[in-house]
């Protein structure tokens, strides 16, 4: 994993950590609304796991907002691509 990747993956986390406590919930009542285990979710805030599109969208569905807004303000740079690449 690079230092970018581990950064986002925490980034990540706090935001999905912010959003849980601004709603006064604990990460199993977010674990029964969004389907996921909470020993997932913790992993997640902790930025120790790599979440898919879909627990994304689950982490959404269970705290009530959008996937865009639970990744607003989570920027990584993303690296250019040579054209050798291509």
């Amino acid at each position: 994993m690079t230092p970018d990747q581990a950064a986002l993956q925490q980034a990540f986390g706090r935001k999905l950590r912010e959003l849980r406590h601004a709603r006064g919930i604990s990460q199993e009542q977010l674990g029964i609304a969004s389907d996921l285990h909470r020993t997932y979710i913790s992993d997640v805030e902790r930025g120790a796991r790599n979440v898919s599109l879909g627990a994304i969208v689950a982490f959404a569905r269970g705290l009530g907002v959008t996937a865009a807004e639970l990744l607003a303000g989570i920027d990584a740079p993303i690296p250019a691509i040579a054209a050798d690449d291509l």
